[in-house]
């Protein structure tokens, strides 16, 4: 039988091994990158169900935002008054009957037919932050004037019982104008150009327009008058709320925003997301340090034979001045040990303090510690000599 028969069966053993080996190097390999696309697809999970579209907030009574109205319906309804959501402008005009007042949002996002449907209701009427089309269906006889100021505190200076129960409240938007007409019309808290707060009666019902809705809304709600003059506009027991679709927050008159907050809150969750798996990725693929591991040399190199293979180096380069700097730097080392000088002391100082231990001159110790640069290799020999002579004498003086 030969030796082939008997190294099969032990091959055939072996290939198992080498299978199972190769599959956990494979498996250490992708372990890591299949942990950063858990954790990636885990972020990204979560910006979708936070980035999920939210209804409407703009002075809406079921929103808690700093835009929103839910303070100001919370307080109505704890004076027995029923506020009444809509988002649909054929549902508002059905539930707006008379002894109601509504509340009509955002108008430019309502169409022509549907202002005219609106104008048509029973109900009282306070139209907030009117457009020329929603004026011209609800109160013709009013004018929008100039375009919107800032939001600043303001007195009524109108009779309208109102406003003089309120106070000072935070007036702002468009400032209006009121044509001549037979029926009294209350006009308050008036900027440099007209009133910003106008009341009449229109085919019977009471129509209040407000230019600015700042007052109503939960971060403003708790500040001057506010509160008071919300309150006494929506004096009726049931109050339809009519909050378009496509309602949202008017332009902020303070200037222009910065860049970074334009950008949503999704695309800075996933830049976190992907900052972490950066991170992540940097941590596994960087170098780990172990303990510290005794390994053998392969070959054990004698000090005597560094110092010659440095030494025929400089030989066969010619390196005379190399050479000499280097015996003289590791001779003044020893010397300022042995004087008591620092590091690097100033030649004149090491001359002197040399002398006082040496029999040699102070210009035979200057020549060797500082001297030219050696011209021969017989040169170099005899300065390795004497230097080594001077070191000799001084350590033992």
């Amino acid at each position: 039988m030969t030796t082939d028969a008997f190294a099969q069966p032990r091959l055939a053993g072996e290939l198992p091994g080498l299978a199972r080996s190769s599959g956990g190097r494979r498996w250490r390999f992708w372990r890591g990158w299949l942990a950063i696309a858990v954790v990636v697809g885990v972020g990204v999970s979560i910006v979708a169900l936070l980035t999920v579209p939210s209804p409407p907030q703009y002075l809406s009574p079921a929103s808690v935002a700093p835009g929103g109205t839910h303070a100001l319906a919370d307080v109505l309804a704890e004076l027995g008054r029923k506020v009444r959501l809509e988002t649909a402008v054929p549902t508002a005009v059905t539930a707006a009957t008379a002894g109601t007042t509504l509340v009509i949002t955002s108008p430019a996002s309502l169409s022509s037919t549907e202002l005219a449907a609106l104008a048509r209701v029973r109900a009282s009427v306070l139209l907030v932050g009117p457009t020329k089309s929603a004026i011209a269906a609800l109160d013709p006889m009013v004018r929008l004037i100039e375009p919107a100021r800032p939001v600043v505190v303001t007195p009524p200076d109108c009779s309208l019982r109102a406003a003089a129960l309120a106070g000072s409240v935070d007036s702002g938007g468009e400032a209006m104008r009121v044509q001549s007409r037979a029926q009294p019309v209350q006009q308050c808290y008036r900027s440099t150009s007209g009133p910003t707060l106008v009341q009449s009666r229109v085919r019977g019902r009471l129509v209040t327009v407000l230019s600015a809705g700042a007052l109503l809304t939960n971060a403003n709600l708790a500040r001057q008058g506010n509160a008071a003059l919300a309150i006494n506009l929506l004096a009726t027991h049931r109050i339809v709320w009519l909050v378009p679709p496509a309602a949202t927050a008017p332009p902020s008159s303070a200037g222009a925003k910065s860049f970074f907050s334009l950008v949503p809150l999704a695309a800075y969750l996933v830049a976190a997301q992907l900052v972490f798996a950066l991170l992540l990725t940097a941590i596994w693929r960087s170098r780990r340090l172990g303990p510290v591991v005794a390994e053998p040399l392969p070959v054990i190199v004698r000090a005597t034979e560094t110092v010659i293979g440095h030494g025929r180096l400089y030989q066969a380069r010619h390196a005379r001045g190399k050479a000499a700097t280097a015996l003289r730097a590791a001779l003044l080392a020893r010397l300022s040990v042995i004087v008591g000088l620092p590091a690097g002391a100033d030649s004149d100082a090491m001359v002197e303090a040399v002398d006082r231990r040496s029999t040699a001159s102070q210009e035979r110790i200057r020549d060797l510690l500082y001297g030219p640069v050696p011209r021969t290799d017989a040169a170099l020999l005899a300065l390795a000599r004497d230097l080594d002579d001077l070191a000799r004498e001084v350590g033992m003086s």
